[in-house]
């Protein structure tokens, strides 16, 4: 029998659990699908992701309402990808902030992303026919952005930690709350997504800096919210862990004049017994170890994927 493509058969409902992690921070989780956030300003509210599409953001909001009504200012996307990005017309924000490679990407590889997205992850795309079109951030920086929130409420402050997830990755950190969004450059008991990735910079220096936050709560892209130093650091650790066993199997067979369908063999050996069980994991691997054969192999910026290049990939590396 073989095996469904990605995440395609992946039907069920999630329960989304909202936790209020300070005075005014939220975040929604949603057992491995991806997590949401929100911080209150003084008199008014910052967004963080924005869901695949409108339908399933003004879900998102409409848990949100039952605990704020300010309006919502600023809306902060981690990254391009279609699932952070294509509801982003339901929040009404007058400011939308990514960095500047998020909105070079959307510009690049924006419409094939949402199609390859849609093929593989139908079930986040909930009435997809209420999106819009392509995300276009409002605001966008290099390095780092503050923005004041007001009153006794501190910064929130953005910022770019290297090459990771994608060429673009941000986070949010809350330093007064000692609370980090760190998007899908660190995950939660869920699988690492690296299709888009710079492997080796992601395990290392980029990684490094989310580590120097210091948080003490970590929302990450997927998977339950980090509670307490001790967890931020173990869901940093067990992202680069992930990372560096993918580097190490996959350049073991690629220095040894294998083939791609044996590193994935390999891959998925080392892997599968810490995580196997956690979501996504047997979606995201075939994307995971063509990106980094492909890096291996010299090819510097991740190829597009299309809708017809992920059949071709998953196709050609099952049993």
């Amino acid at each position: 029998m073989p095996r469904p493509f990605a995440s395609s058969a992946d039907l069920d409902d999630k329960t989304q659990t909202l936790e209020i992690l300070a005075d005014g921070v939220y975040a929604l989780t949603a057992e491995g699908d991806p997590n949401v956030g929100a911080i209150e300003g003084e008199d008014f509210l910052v967004c963080f992701e924005a869901l695949a599409t409108p339908a399933a953001a003004r879900d998102w909001l409409a848990v949100l309402r039952t605990h704020t009504d300010k309006p919502i200012r600023y809306l902060v996307l981690s990254h391009y990808h279609a699932v952070r990005t294509l509801g982003a017309s339901a929040f009404g924000a007058p400011v939308v902030v990514a960095h500047d490679r998020t909105r070079a990407l959307i510009a690049e590889r924006g419409k094939q992303d949402w199609e390859s997205e849609f093929g593989r992850m139908p079930r986040l795309f909930k009435e997809p026919e209420s999106i819009p079109g392509l995300t276009w951030p409002t605001l966008t920086f290099s390095g780092t952005l503050t923005i004041d929130l007001g009153g006794d409420r501190g910064d929130l402050d953005l910022a770019y930690c290297g090459r990771g997830h994608t060429e673009g990755d941000i986070v949010a950190w809350l330093p007064r709350q000692r609370v980090l969004f760190a998007g899908d450059l660190v995950e939660t008991q869920a699988a690492l997504y690296t299709g888009d990735a710079f492997h080796g910079d992601w395990a290392s220096g980029t990684l490094d800096h989310v580590a120097s936050f210091g948080a003490e709560t970590l929302v990450g892209g997927r998977g339950a919210v980090a509670h307490g130093r001790a967890a931020a650091r173990a869901a940093v650790a067990q992202t680069r862990d992930f990372l560096t066993t993918m580097l190490r199997e996959t350049g073991r067979v690629h220095e040894g004049g294998g083939t791609l369908k044996d590193a994935f063999a390999a891959v998925h050996i080392a892997l599968a017994p810490a995580y196997g069980g956690w979501p996504i994991f047997e979606h995201c691997l075939p994307f995971d170890v063509a990106r980094l054969w492909d890096e291996l192999s010299g090819v510097e910026r991740p190829r597009i994927w299309t809708a017809e290049r992920d059949r071709e990939v998953w196709a050609g590396l099952q049993d």
